[in-house]
């Protein structure tokens, strides 16, 4: 696991800063980066270096998702759009998004989301299950990181199902081993290790996957406090990831 490498590891944004510069030293830059082909789209790499191996890796292959599945993706952010764009290399029965934000589950739905599920009534989990003939689904990806949306995937996985968890949590979070005890359900947690990267990167060379769908601003780099407070304020400016150009 890279990730947890004791001679590297999770260090940007971690045990250091991370940052926006023209230039940047990266510690053991030697087995972490990789060399970006002549021609690439750069703003398709930049989708590379986190949201696209995040999706795809912490919940898209730790959900098992595979031909004919069912999948739920909760949390139709960045990288809940990820894991839905990269979930569709499995072709996957069903991918039913889960959100608040109707301008995101539009976008998903742009994307091939076969469904989509504005939870804002409470009643996500009963409308999912009459979706899946109250069966619920094969793969429950979180892809947000509060309570509520683990709950959610607790409440929504099927028996033998797996729950594959994205976000990052803060506070604790109830495991309801008083029904979840007899379904013989996996629940997996991970950092991106990027091993898929290499894999990634041939398909956005070969251009049979666009991430570059998910941008929805630009700024230069002297304007970065503005896309700061652009993505701050996402609701309002339906921004999705933001790119700093130098």
């Amino acid at each position: 696991m890279y990730s947890h490498c004791t001679a590297g590891g999770w260090i940007l944004g971690n045990t250091i800063d991370g940052t926006q510069a023209e230039f940047v030293r990266i510690p053991f830059a030697d087995t972490s980066l990789y060399p970006v082909p002549e021609g690439v789209d750069l703003e398709a790499m930049a989708m590379l270096s986190d949201i696209l191996p995040t999706g795809f890796e912490c919940g898209v292959l730790k959900g098992k998702v595979e031909p004919g599945s069912k999948v739920a993706i909760v949390g139709a952010g960045p990288i809940g759009l990820a894991a839905l764009l990269t979930a569709k290399f499995y072709s996957p029965a069903e991918i039913i998004m889960i959100d608040l934000d109707d301008h995101r589950l539009e976008v998903a739905k742009r994307l091939a989301a076969t469904a989509t599920v504005n939870s804002t009534d409470g009643k996500a989990v009963e409308t999912i299950m009459r979706m899946t003939g109250q069966t619920g689904v094969d793969t429950a990806i979180e892809a947000v990181g509060v309570p509520a949306t683990f709950e959610l995937c607790e409440n929504i996985v099927a028996p033998g199902g797996t729950i594959a968890n994205i976000g990052v949590h803060g506070t604790k979070v109830s495991l309801h081993l008083e029904y979840l005890w007899d379904r013989n359900i996996t629940i997996t947690t991970r950092l991106v290790d990027t091993v898929s990267t290499p894999m990634l990167l041939s398909i956005l060379v070969s251009r049979k996957l666009d991430p570059k769908v998910l941008i929805t601003h630009r700024f230069k780099l002297d304007s970065i406090l503005d896309a700061y407070e652009t993505f701050a304020r996402a609701a309002g400016t339906r921004a999705l990831k933001v790119i700093i150009e130098s």
